[in-house]
C-alpha cells in the first residue's frame, strides 16, 4: 500500500471516465462503487500498489505521466484504475481486461 500521503481533496483531473463491463459486474458483485474507488484514485490514495509503483505515481503527478491505482477487493478479485498521461481518460479495468 502507498506510503504517501493521500490528499484532502482531487490532485489531478480524471478525464472522460470509462469502465469495462468486466470490472463494473465485478464491483457490483462486490457491493462497491467506481466512483468510490475513483475518489480515492483522484486523491493519490494508490491503494494496493508496492512502494515501488507509488513512488513511481508520486512522480508522474509531476511529469504528467500515466497513473495507475490497484484495489484489491474485499471477497476477492483486483481492479485498476489508470488514468492518461494526459488526463483525458480514466479507465476502471480488471488486469485481464488490459
Amino acid at each position: 500500500m502507498s506510503s504517501s500521503p493521500v490528499s484532502p481533496g482531487p490532485l489531478f483531473a480524471c478525464g472522460q471516465l470509462l469502465a469495462t463491463p468486466a470490472a463494473l459486474d465485478l464491483l457490483h458483485q462486490r457491493g462497491l462503487s467506481p466512483l468510490s474507488l475513483l475518489a480515492r484514485h483522484l486523491r493519490g490514495d494508490w491503494g494496493d500498489l508496492g512502494a515501488d509503483d507509488a513512488h513511481a505515481n508520486d512522480q508522474a503527478l509531476r511529469s504528467s505521466c500515466r497513473l495507475l491505482s490497484r484495489y484489491d477487493l474485499p471477497g476477492g478479485g483486483t481492479v485498476w484504475l489508470i488514468t492518461e498521461a494526459d488526463r483525458s481518460v480514466t479507465t476502471v479495468l480488471r488486469p485481464e481486461d488490459y
